[in-house]
């Protein structure tokens, strides 16, 4: 009961210190317009019980319902599992960074349950669940059109520019991935789960961390084997989701055969050979191949070794918006180390444009400037043929 009144008593001053405007008003029957505390009894009806019918998914620290609360509303309730050791550590820090920020690419946070052992997060409902659900079923993913899929990555971009950025302090969310990456009825995407999301306050943008969190394939190597956690450990795992959306398939599939296994590998092989829209998804019926080529070659520079040598979101996010862009040559990208296996020295992560201090490190950012080699325009590039490759 302790940690339940603890918890309340930290919640009620997050929500007074930075909570919705909101939460202050009256709404004129004398109650909060803003209801920020569900009762255990309202969301059991809501989700009928937590009904396996009602069921949307399951996460890393336990399922998601679908439900009808009282006014009509429908929403999507997290209930942490109750065996999760880490489960009030990550359900706390996800209350505290949601109720920070605000952003039409985030999932709104509507409120959350804690009554005894249970612990609920309560979101708002979007129909169309997440972006896995579409991109990795054949049959579905032609719902996918090009245009749709370009609309997500740069509103993911536009997100995680957000977070890195422009919230009120800088956001590492540490596990964007296309399961968390939620659409609308509009397929307009919104970043969810920040269970595992780390705030930097200040001027801080990087430390040394012993605790590992995160999705295999996703993973930066820098991170997911020595602990170093930037903006950078999101703009890797944005550059694989990149190449996702673009391939339509998951960024490692055995069935694929050795060579095309792991989708960075075989990206970088491609755009080696000169052949890179032989990624495009084949479902696809037409496709931008300026954007799509633009879009590889971002993934790839996403995905570089070297922490200094990727982008960071505001470049990309320039990228992405812009009718004429130049894009920087990218070198072999960090293919090794993310799924458990490391074999590049430390020193081949950080250029010197990187200076370690201590458990600090001080990165200079990726600017868009002279650097970059390659460039291209929308409007004046073309290719003999949309299909080719394929």
């Amino acid at each position: 009961m302790g940690l339940l009144a603890n918890f309340c008593s930290c919640f009620n001053n997050l929500l007074r210190r930075d909570g919705p405007a909101a939460a202050d008003e009256d709404d004129g029957d004398g109650e909060a317009s803003f209801g920020l505390f569900f009762d255990l009894r309202t969301l059991q009806i809501a989700t009928n019980f937590f009904s396996d019918l009602n069921q949307l998914g399951h996460g890393g620290f336990g399922p998601v319902y679908k439900g009808l609360i009282p006014n009509g509303q429908e929403v999507a309730v997290k209930k942490l599992s109750l065996n999760s050791r880490q489960g009030i550590r990550e359900f706390t820090n996800e209350v505290k960074l949601l109720l920070k920020i605000q952003h039409k690419n985030l999932v709104t946070l509507l409120g959350c349950c804690v009554e005894g052992p249970e612990k609920m997060l309560v979101y708002e409902y979007l129909l169309n669940k997440s972006l896995d659900f579409f991109l990795f079923d054949k049959e579905k993913s032609s719902s996918l059109d090009w245009m749709q899929r370009m609309r997500i990555v740069k509103g993911v971009a536009r997100g995680l520019l957000y977070l890195h950025e422009e919230a009120p302090e800088r956001i590492i969310h540490r596990d964007i991935k296309a399961s968390n990456i939620l659409l609308d009825d509009q397929l307009n995407p919104k970043i969810s789960d920040f269970g595992l999301a780390r705030l930097f306050p200040g001027e801080e943008t990087h430390l040394n961390t012993f605790r590992i969190s995160g999705t295999h394939g996703y993973m930066a190597p820098e991170y997911a084997i020595h602990g170093y956690l930037s903006v950078k450990t999101d703009v890797f795992s944005f550059g694989v989701l990149v190449l996702e959306i673009v391939s339509g398939r998951k960024n490692h599939d055995g069935r694929l055969g050795a060579e095309k296994a792991d989708l960075l590998n075989y990206a970088w092989t491609l755009f080696q050979s000169g052949n890179a829209l032989e990624l495009v998804d084949a479902g696809l019926n037409n496709y931008n191949p300026v954007e799509a080529a633009m879009c590889i070659q971002l993934g790839l520079l996403c995905c570089q070794s070297s922490v200094a040598d990727r982008l960071d979101m505001n470049s990309i996010h320039l990228t992405l918006s812009s009718d004429s862009f130049t894009l920087p040559k990218p070198g072999k990208p960090a293919i090794q180390g993310r799924v458990g296996r490391w074999s590049q020295t430390g020193s081949t992560l950080f250029s010197d444009k990187t200076k370690t201090t201590g458990t600090h490190t001080n990165t200079t950012k990726v600017s868009s400037g002279s650097s970059f080699v390659d460039e291209y325009s929308r409007n004046s590039i073309s290719y003999s043929s949309m299909d080719e490759g394929r």
